[in-house]
């Protein structure tokens, strides 16, 4: 069973700015509260890079494999990351709000395997856990330069 996490927030960052930042997976340790470390496996940041990062979920750690699936400049982002029993989705929309920036986050996350059982906890935890990744990520934003 798939869990969804749908946030829509307006930034201070322009869109260039804040594009720049997210399109960059390796800044999730700024702004995902569950991202130990995450470093670029290929060459560059774009359609097809891969990371690996490590996140802490519940008191767990689990190394995951992301991938850029869609970098549509100043637009769209969605990376997909996985591991033998996750499989997850981060999808942001962006669009010019005044000088700033909307974003509408889209996440899902599919647990797998004998991981599969944790879901309806999961999912009790899932709503904080949304609140406190976007107001992080929107604070992360507005304190960009430019």
């Amino acid at each position: 069973m798939k869990l969804n996490v749908r946030r829509s927030f307006t930034t201070t960052a322009a869109p260039a700015t804040a594009f720049a930042f997210l399109a960059d997976f390796r800044n999730a340790e700024k702004w995902d509260p569950g991202t130990v470390r995450c470093s670029l496996l290929s060459d560059a940041v774009g359609t097809g890079a891969t990371y690996r990062n490590v996140s802490e979920f519940l008191g767990r750690e689990a190394d995951l494999t992301y991938t850029t699936l869609v970098h549509d400049p100043y637009t769209r982002l969605h990376f997909q990351g996985h591991n033998d029993a996750f499989v997850g989705d981060d999808r942001m929309t962006l669009s010019p709000d005044g000088t700033g920036t909307r974003i509408d986050y889209h996440a899902t996350f599919d647990l797998r395997g004998a991981s599969a059982l944790a879901t309806p906890v999961v999912a009790v935890y899932l709503p904080s856990l949304a609140k406190k990744t976007i107001n992080q990520l929107r604070a992360t934003l507005d304190a960009l330069p430019g």
